[in-house]
């Protein structure tokens, strides 16, 4: 998980974000050990390349749930290889055995996004949203 997270903070250029303030052990323990949180990685020998950070969501409307892509990074010179369609495919084979219906993710419209936009309308169907931050009291949501 270390490495998943450097991986992230390297390839969307926010390493402090990823590895200043790293969880401890027993948080990553119950973070890992939950049936809500979803990590894969893509392995070259040892390293980690790239990697899929998800939620589930369990549904209050029907006994389903949803599955959200919060973080996917492949690392630059190893795109354009299959990695992120193979991640992707790996967490539709799980969210099927927990009976989700979907899997979400949002991507943000700027030129740094262009190759996941692709990604994600080979894959599914684009729907175009707003997205909001509501902060939390006392907490900073950036």
């Amino acid at each position: 998980m270390d490495a998943l997270l450097l991986t992230f903070g390297e390839v969307f250029d926010e390493v402090e974000t990823y590895v200043s303030n790293r969880p401890d052990a027993g948080y990553m323990r119950r973070l890992l050990g939950g049936d809500y949180f979803i990590a894969l990685v893509a392995l070259k020998g040892s390293a980690v390349v790239g990697g899929i950070a998800a939620y589930e969501l369990k549904k209050f409307e029907q006994p389903r749930s949803e599955i959200y892509i919060y973080d996917l990074a492949v690392r630059e010179e190893h795109r354009r290889q299959g990695i992120a369609t193979a991640l992707i495919q790996e967490l539709k084979h799980i969210a099927a055995s927990r009976g989700a219906y979907v899997i979400f993710v949002q991507a943000d419209t700027g030129v740094e996004d262009e190759a996941a936009i692709a990604l994600y309308t080979k894959l599914g169907t684009r729907e175009d949203v707003l997205h909001f931050d509501i902060p939390v009291e006392g907490n900073d949501c950036t």
